[in-house]
């Protein structure tokens, strides 16, 4: 084992200054190549993971304010969530473009994840959601759109 992958997998936050100490000073021979090609992936799954997150969180709050409108009188801060969601996700894309076509795979695929949630939280039977989603992506993603029930 490397000092390299030693450090990496006993003290990860010093492997982490040590390595951008290196890369600013062009030390490449002091790098740890591997694990760090490895931990610049990881950021970029992170933030698709995130992408994914926010989506479905999104989605959930706008399957309970259409299928539960009782619920927006309530006290909820449905509105609250579904503006944050759709916040982090134009954060998100604005600072990483490529994932901008990823959002409407990422819908479909965490969909039922959503409507799974929208159910549980609501108490209404997943029966009463769709299948599949019922907004494409720019409703999902506009401000002004609110579905109605």
């Amino acid at each position: 084992m490397s000092q390299h992958t030693d450090l990496y997998d006993t003290d990860f936050y010093q492997w982490t200054q040590e390595q951008a100490a290196a890369l600013r000073d062009g030390k490449l021979d002091a790098m740890d190549l591997a694990n760090l090609a490895e931990e610049i992936e990881s950021l970029g799954k992170s933030d698709r993971r995130a992408l994914a997150s926010h989506l479905q969180v999104l989605v959930m709050h706008l399957l309970k304010w259409q299928y539960q409108p009782t619920g927006r009188q309530e006290g909820h801060s449905w509105r609250t969530t579904i503006h944050t969601q759709r916040d982090a996700v134009a954060d998100l894309v604005e600072e990483s473009p490529s994932l901008r076509p990823q959002r409407g795979a990422l819908l479909a695929k965490h969909y039922p994840r959503a409507r799974r949630d929208a159910s549980d939280e609501t108490g209404l039977a997943l029966a009463t959601f769709p299948d599949t989603c019922p907004w494409d992506v720019a409703q999902v993603l506009d401000d002004a759109f609110f579905p109605e029930g």
